[in-house]
């Protein structure tokens, strides 16, 4: 298979005993067009943050697809984007726009060393997080180095006259106008009003679907958007003058799905969950009360919680595939709580494949490097006195990496550091089963297959 027709396999899983497909919607069945979709989720932010006071000055950042990459920590104690491996152990530190040097690092975090304390870092970890990673680069250089702001002797924050603004609270804005702006500002109407340029349209979808039913799978749709947005959405994707196969008529998204949830609240759908409500199609309301009897086909239910709906559906755990792109989510407590084999879809994996291949010579150089670094030490064991001179040999290994990092963008590659895995890849090898850049490369495999895991 062509490399970016591939499924990726972490644990094995044989298709064959997979009697249920559910997939999320946003980033999954409806993929966003980027940089445009961060471009417009990056504006609304920046306007948003102006009426909430912070300076009109900042209207004029512009969104750089470059830069920001999926899976950084933001330290809000001290203002950092950090790209850390499994353990928390520093691989970048960003303040702004500034990298920091090892001697700096050192300084903030004595060892390079971070812990995940959820009241001090923020992981960002989902495609949503892009345009709020870039902007709060953006918003640290700003305060940072404007002539008016004085930074803190202990690097907690700015002081502007006799005001103090901690990057803890500039988090906390960011953070409140990114939940303003997906929940009450305009995204979901801009996007709607102009889905050509936004979300990405493939006419194999439909296919794709038709023949995992054919295989004698059950589908559903589980996503936390409301009924209005997911129904504009999928007849957006669905759009097309003919069916599954060209010779067949269109057909309305919904009849692809033999159960769709919207407003699941992921993770909470996976834990205590909320009230199951069937919705009216027509309006788009809740009926009233809690849905009791057998889940109906073509209908819609809101809310909700996995036990119910596992039961509804006759689903056991180990025979529900779920698709989705947010690894804690859709992936980690599907995984964790429910037992649910877990496929992630990961779009960045088309660029971070063609990177690897374009730039294979230097991963080979790495790795000689690596060779080179063992054959210093060859033949000395615990009785030697000297030492050998390691440090061109690191310096090498150093620069390789910089010219390997550079290639995938500003911060790197989303899975690896020079040799070593980031906090992002360390979490998709321990959540999801299998992972692609596209629910479409399914497509790819008959549905008696069997990944197996090296």
């Amino acid at each position: 298979r062509q490399i970016s027709h591939r499924i990726f396999v972490n644990r094995s899983l044989h298709l064959e005993n997979i009697k249920f497909y559910g997939f999320d919607m946003d980033y999954t069945i409806a993929e966003y067009k980027s940089p445009q979709y961060e471009q417009l989720g990056f504006n609304l932010v920046k306007e948003r943050l102006v009426t909430l006071g912070y300076p009109v000055e900042i209207l004029q950042f512009e969104y750089d697809p470059s830069f920001p990459v999926r899976g950084l920590w933001f330290d809000s104690l001290y203002g950092n984007l950090l790209k850390v491996d499994a353990y928390g152990n520093i691989l970048v530190c960003v303040h702004g726009f500034e990298f920091l040097k090892h001697s700096q690092v050192y300084e903030l975090y004595p060892n390079k060393f971070l812990q995940l304390d959820e009241s001090r870092v923020y992981v960002l970890n989902t495609l949503f997080n892009l345009p709020e990673t870039y902007l709060l680069a953006c918003l640290v250089d700003f305060f940072t180095n404007s002539p008016q702001y004085a930074e803190q002797v202990d690097k907690t924050g700015v002081k502007y006259g006799e005001l103090f603004m901690s990057f803890r609270s500039i988090f906390q804005d960011v953070r409140g106008a990114v939940d303003w702006v997906h929940i009450y500002g305009d995204l979901k109407k801009k996007t709607l009003e102009n889905l050509d340029e936004y979300v990405k349209k493939d006419e194999r979808l439909p296919m794709v679907l038709s023949r995992i039913r054919e295989s004698g799978a059950k589908l559903f749709l589980l996503t936390n958007s409301d009924y209005n947005f997911t129904d504009k959405i999928m007849t957006f994707l669905f759009d097309f003058p003919h069916g599954a196969k060209p010779e067949e008529p269109h057909r309305d998204w919904k009849t692809y799905f033999d159960t769709i949830v919207v407003d699941a609240r992921k993770p909470l759908f996976f834990g205590e969950g909320t009230i199951l409500r069937q919705v009216d199609t027509t309006t788009g309301a809740l009926r009233v009360g809690t849905h009791m009897g057998p889940l109906q086909v073509n209908q819609v239910y809101s809310g909700g919680s996995c036990d119910v709906f596992t039961k509804l559906i006759g689903a056991k755990g180990k025979d529900v595939l779920y698709v989705g792109d947010h690894i804690f989510g859709d992936i980690l407590k599907s995984k964790k709580i429910r037992g649910w084999r877990t496929f992630l879809i990961i779009p960045e994996l088309v660029q971070e494949l063609h990177v690897w291949t374009d730039k294979c010579q230097l991963f080979a150089e790495l790795q000689r490097l690596d060779v080179k670094l063992g054959d210093l030490y060859k033949n000395l064991d615990s009785s030697a006195k000297e030492k050998p001179d390691i440090s061109s040999v690191r310096t090498c290994i150093r620069d390789v990496t910089h010219k390997m990092d550079l290639a995938y963008g500003m911060m790197g590659s989303l899975f690896r550091s020079g040799s070593r895995q980031t906090f992002f890849s360390s979490q998709v090898v321990r959540y999801a089963d299998l992972y692609a850049a596209t629910i479409m490369n399914l497509m790819y495999y008959p549905f008696s297959y069997m990944f197996r895991a090296p």
